[in-house]
């Protein structure tokens, strides 16, 4: 499979803007999602590529539609460039 490293770290600094604005610490997100603080470090960090189940955790953690979390600003100029 072929990886777009410029999406996931645009989608991992969109998480963490998202976060952030909720005042949250990596480990806030992780037990509000029921996830590990691993998984949000690896998603803000772009070091894997985040699987839907996860982003629905995500969203419903942050209480935004999935859309929003995946809404990630400048990405479509990025891949004409």
């Amino acid at each position: 499979m072929k990886h777009n490293p410029k999406a996931l770290s645009a989608f991992g600094s969109h998480l963490r803007a998202l976060r952030e604005r909720r005042g949250w610490s990596q480990q806030e997100l992780a037990d509000t999602a029921h996830l590990h603080k691993t998984t949000v470090q690896r998603a803000e960090w772009a070091s894997f590529i985040v699987s839907l189940d996860i982003l629905v955790s995500l969203a419903r953690a942050l209480e935004v539609p999935v859309e929003e979390l995946v809404r990630i600003p400048g990405l479509e100029q990025m891949d004409k460039g």
